[in-house]
């Protein structure tokens, strides 16, 4: 038993070596950064990567990663993989809705960065809000991830049928205006979002761990992405959040997200505790 033991921790020792490899390889060749990401997190997805693309090791992994270019799309599905729906924590897009947009009315113009946007969910939710409230006009709308295929997938805004029915309970309970239904369009096996409602959105990628601040923003929605960060890349997120709002912006995170232990806590107030909305402070 004692022998058994000690090969299995010796194959976990060897893991984490080869992960450790695996990531540095990945930032070196293709200048994506997972190294601080969440340990148990980032095991658990290299773990399913490994075992679906019929890798024997994480070393094996490496070295396809390293010579077949076409392995890196498939690999970056697994790392940046999010479960969202629109108006998830309908909760939330009712303070938005009901707290934050009255503050928004009174710039002329506006920015929001949708951080991490992945499949578009999230940025979706958010038009349909401001055009309910008469602010998509004056409104560009920035939607980033780090997958491109996450941002081909939210430029398409298709989803399918059989999700539309939660959607539309949560945008109800959001404090909709309309109904759902007005923004969509059946075809293609699933429900096709007006294409009107990309107008105002731009797509690109950027990495909350190596790029900086690209715009001046009073709205930032980041949720449920810092949740895969460890303490140190949290807190460069946060900053970078920090640099990119206006005074007396406004930044919303998770439900299981918060600024508590944050180097950059000082520099906002909790503006709708209860649903992560935080705007930054005038000093």
């Amino acid at each position: 038993m004692d022998a058994a033991l000690r090969n299995a921790g010796l194959s976990d020792v060897i893991e984490d070596i080869e992960i450790r490899l695996l990531l540095e390889a990945l930032n070196l060749r293709y200048h994506y950064d997972f190294r601080n990401y969440a340990q148990a997190s980032i095991r658990r997805r290299l773990k399913q990567a490994r075992q679906q693309l019929g890798m024997p090791t994480f070393s094996a992994l490496q070295e396809a990663l390293l010579h077949d270019k076409a392995i890196l799309p498939r690999l970056l599905g697994y790392l940046t993989v999010q479960v969202s729906e629109m108006f998830r924590d309908p909760a939330y897009f009712r303070a938005i809705r009901e707290k934050v947009v009255p503050v928004l009315r009174t710039y002329p113009s506006l920015r929001i960065w949708i951080a991490g946007c992945s499949g578009g969910e999230e940025l979706y939710s958010l038009v349909i809000l401001f055009r309910e409230e008469g602010l998509e006009e004056r409104t560009i709308f920035y939607a980033t991830d780090i997958s491109q295929e996450a941002l081909e997938t939210a430029s398409r805004g298709i989803y399918a049928l059989d999700r539309i029915k939660g959607f539309t309970e949560n945008h109800r309970l959001s404090g909709g205006k309309s109904s759902l239904s007005d923004y969509y369009t059946t075809g293609y096996g699933g429900a096709v979002f007006d294409k009107s409602l990309r107008d105002r959105v731009v797509f690109s990628d950027h990495s909350l761990v190596t790029d900086a601040v690209f715009a001046e923003m009073q709205l930032i929605s980041c949720r449920n992405v810092l949740i895969y960060f460890n303490r140190e890349l949290q807190n460069r997120a946060i900053g970078l959040f920090r640099e990119s709002l206006v005074r007396g912006g406004f930044l919303g995170l998770g439900s299981k997200e918060n600024l508590r232990f944050s180097a950059h806590a000082d520099a906002f107030s909790n503006f709708v505790r209860d649903e992560k909305i935080y705007q930054r402070r005038e000093g």
